[in-house]
């Protein structure tokens, strides 16, 4: 069921409602919909934002998913998405979205909003597999929020078998997680 707070162009509101609540500052753009003003802005808003673009057969992956646990301020320009379902897709996903055909593991996802997100220990994963600044970023944010998210990211990317870019991830979790532990030791001096 859809939070009561998301409001979707042709549900409850047509675009021209949405657009003049907006203007008159009621409503606010979260992702693919809007929220009230005045509404604190959670995961669950987050994911459930993007119900129309995910549906039931699509997770949110990457920078998408980082968005959805808290870690990016803004929603990326393109959603990246997996497939969550086994069987192929066979239909126009969309320009909006950066489709990998690669089935998610349904131990990796979570229904947060009514929608499929990969785990953050995945998510991070994910992020520390690509060399791109924005993914880099995306990454400590991550490891910044939760202190034992980069200690249990290696722990999940050592009980997996080959990945493309396991190795460099590897080694940019480490650093993380050290970075984590020499924070907390300056802290407690």
């Amino acid at each position: 069921m859809s939070s009561p707070f998301l409001y979707f162009a042709d549900e409850r509101l047509s675009p021209a409602e949405l657009s003049a609540a907006r203007l008159d500052g009621h409503l606010v753009e979260l992702g693919e919909a809007y929220i009230p003003a005045d509404a604190v802005e959670t995961q669950s808003l987050r994911a459930g934002s993007l119900r129309s673009l995910l549906g039931d057969t699509l997770a949110a992956t990457h920078l998408s998913a980082a968005w959805i646990h808290g870690a990016l301020h803004e929603p990326p320009a393109r959603h990246t998405v997996q497939r969550a379902v086994p069987r192929r897709l066979h239909h126009v996903v969309g320009r909006r979205l950066l489709y990998r055909d690669l089935c998610v593991d349904p131990a990796d996802l979570l229904r947060i909003g009514g929608v499929l997100v990969t785990s953050a220990e995945r998510t991070l994963a994910d992020l520390s597999r690509i060399s791109d600044e924005d993914y880099a970023v995306a990454a400590r944010m991550m490891a910044d929020a939760d202190p034992g998210l980069a200690a249990r990211t290696v722990s999940w990317l050592e009980a997996h078998g080959a990945l493309p870019h396991k190795r460099s991830a590897l080694v940019v979790l480490r650093a993380l997680a050290a970075r984590k532990v020499a924070r907390q030791e300056d802290v407690t001096r």
